[in-house]
């Protein structure tokens, strides 16, 4: 992605992230505004881990929480694109997406622009610069490529946490919930032609932090180590019911670490298709180029996308924590 796999530090790297905190997300955020190659833009909200409009108090929150009240927040599409109720994952991150820890309303408020117009703006005030990192559904990034078809060519990539590829969803049995929110927004996304770099649950679910990591974590002098560690109980405390195991998967830090750290992973193309209805709707399929076929199918003609397929656990561990016990 960048020549030497190497991002400079003194070359910025101009990013949105687009997101529903989530307890998972507010790590990835506080990870971002912690990096000192990385410059936030702005973040753009999505329903998800909890409603639209929570995901944009939440999103203040951690901007104030992060000393930059200054870095705008647009908010997003209440609903899917095909419309509807959305899925609300508050079982796992708590009524109010932060774990139930009763935080104060934040002071700052959200900008004029929706986060489709933000997404646009931003992306044209300077072409080839800005990364998006997508952390939750897709329907914001969809609504960007419809509202203005250059976006595509301007992003300078998409880095999504969304799929589950060869693996099992946790969404259902065959859907990773980000996609399985809005994949008429995923299949829009997937197929844009835009430079995409996928981390679905076959990466995420290999990393993850144990009890001892998160004693780490709050023994450590880090600034936000801890708040993430008060918001890391509930998410914890549902790992345990859902998964028998006490950890807490690092679904959005590893997003975060693929768009920094790309050397960390392996990546294959290949074109991939959302299923949009039956059992199997969210199901991220793909192509994986291995055949010539003899005739045309839904997957041919569109740009082949970039999955990750292996992850170095260490690496992305080390870096995470690097981050989070950050003074």
């Amino acid at each position: 992605m960048e020549g030497n796999g190497q991002i400079h530090h003194h070359q910025e790297q101009k990013v949105i992230i687009d997101t529903d905190p989530g307890i998972d997300d507010s790590v990835a955020i506080m990870m971002a505004f912690q990096s000192p190659g990385v410059q936030v833009l702005g973040l753009t909200t999505i329903f998800g881990n909890c409603t639209t409009e929570c995901a944009t108090r939440n999103a203040l929150i951690l901007c104030e929480k992060a000393g930059h009240p200054e870095v705008p927040v647009a908010e997003g599409s209440p609903e899917p694109l095909k419309g509807g109720k959305p899925h609300v994952a508050d079982f796992v991150h708590g009524s109010d997406g932060l774990g139930n820890i009763d935080l104060p309303d934040p002071t700052s408020k959200k900008v004029e622009q929706s986060a489709a117009e933000f997404l646009v703006d931003k992306v044209s005030q300077f072409p080839g610069e800005v990364s998006v990192l997508a952390l939750g559904p897709l329907t914001n990034v969809a609504l960007a490529i419809k509202r203005d078809s250059s976006f595509v060519s301007k992003v300078k990539r998409i880095v999504v946490l969304g799929g589950a590829f060869f693996s099992a969803g946790n969404a259902t049995p065959s859907a990773e919930a980000n996609i399985h929110s809005d994949p008429e927004a995923a299949d829009i996304v997937f197929t844009s032609g835009a430079d995409i770099y996928v981390v679905g649950l076959n990466i995420t679910t290999q990393v993850s932090f144990t009890d001892d990591d998160l004693l780490e974590l709050r023994n450590s002098k880090g600034k936000h180590a801890q708040f993430l560690c008060d918001i890391c109980k509930f998410y914890r405390d549902w790992h345990v019911k859902s998964y028998g195991v006490p950890v807490v998967f690092l679904h959005d830090p590893v997003s975060f670490a693929a768009l920094v750290h790309p050397e960390y992973f392996t990546f294959k193309k290949g074109v991939v298709r959302v299923e949009t209805q039956g059992i199997c709707t969210g199901h991220t399929s793909m192509d994986m180029l291995l055949k010539k076929w003899n005739s045309e199918n839904p997957w041919t003609g569109y740009s082949p996308i970039s999955v990750a397929w292996t992850v170095d656990v260490p690496k992305v561990v080390a870096f995470v924590k690097e981050l989070v016990t950050k003074e």
